[in-house]
């Protein structure tokens, strides 16, 4: 099935993880992908593991700058686009009474404001009948007692997410989030845990999801996949939680 023929697709943060292996599956349907990292080593091995013809460029989402670098990049190097998956984001978790602004920003920065500055750069690129999906987060519905701040950034991308779906409905553009729970990615990259502390803790989380694992990047991807395509066509301001049944609980 060649869900993305002809299409034009952008993701960003698209160097690893869900969002790689979206555009590897876009590729193969026929699709046109550009995506965006912050890491040039880690964007050219994505780019080399994807055809001939993906484009790729570096582009910060907690720079208030790069927005309108990135539309206008868009614009130079697609014209318009048929979906756009705001898919960069990261997150760090602490003890509440060890935040500090700097952590705080960082989040926000990227989760929150990031998608803002984007969408309001990339909006007039969308064309008619497009569509958007935002990666969000289980977190706002777990309650976890060191993830305050990395909740709060993606229950505030959830709203967006509604709110934009509104804005954008008298142009046929769908608007809606996925909401992944455990995933095999490199999140855990950068959060200063050792091999121990990652292997406790991811077998602490395949305990409380009813499926008994973590999901895989590819299973994540193809639900953001099915919001982008014309399969849901009729789906707009919706959440698809992908976390293997761990919000039932």
């Amino acid at each position: 099935m060649a869900r993305f023929d002809g299409k034009k697709v952008l993701i960003t943060g698209g160097t690893s993880g869900i969002g790689l292996a979206g555009a590897k599956i876009i590729a193969q349907e026929g699709g046109t992908v550009a995506i965006t990292g912050t890491n040039q080593g880690r964007l050219d091995a994505a780019l080399a593991a994807l055809p001939e013809g993906t484009i790729g460029f570096t582009n910060d989402a907690g720079d208030p700058q790069a927005a309108k670098v990135l539309a206008e990049t868009v614009k130079e190097k697609m014209g318009g686009v048929d979906g756009i998956w705001l898919n960069a984001g990261f997150g760090t978790f602490r003890a509440n009474t060890d935040e500090a602004v700097e952590s705080f920003d960082a989040m926000t920065n990227v989760n929150v404001r990031g998608p803002v500055l984007q969408m309001a750069e990339l909006i007039p690129a969308i064309n008619e009948g497009g569509s958007v999906v935002v990666t969000a987060s289980v977190a706002p519905y777990l309650g976890q007692a060191q993830g305050a701040v990395y909740s709060a950034t993606k229950g505030a991308v959830t709203a967006l997410t509604r709110s934009w779906a509104s804005d954008l409905a008298p142009r046929n553009i769908r608007v809606n989030s996925v909401a992944p729970g455990p995933i095999e990615t490199n999140f855990f990259d950068g959060m200063g845990l050792t091999d121990e502390q990652v292997e406790k803790f991811t077998q602490n989380i395949a305990s409380q999801v009813p499926l008994g694992r973590f999901g895989t990047s590819e299973e994540a991807a193809e639900v953001a996949l099915f919001l982008l395509s014309d399969q849901a066509s009729y789906v707009t301001g919706s959440q698809f939680m992908v976390d293997g049944g761990m919000t039932l609980r």
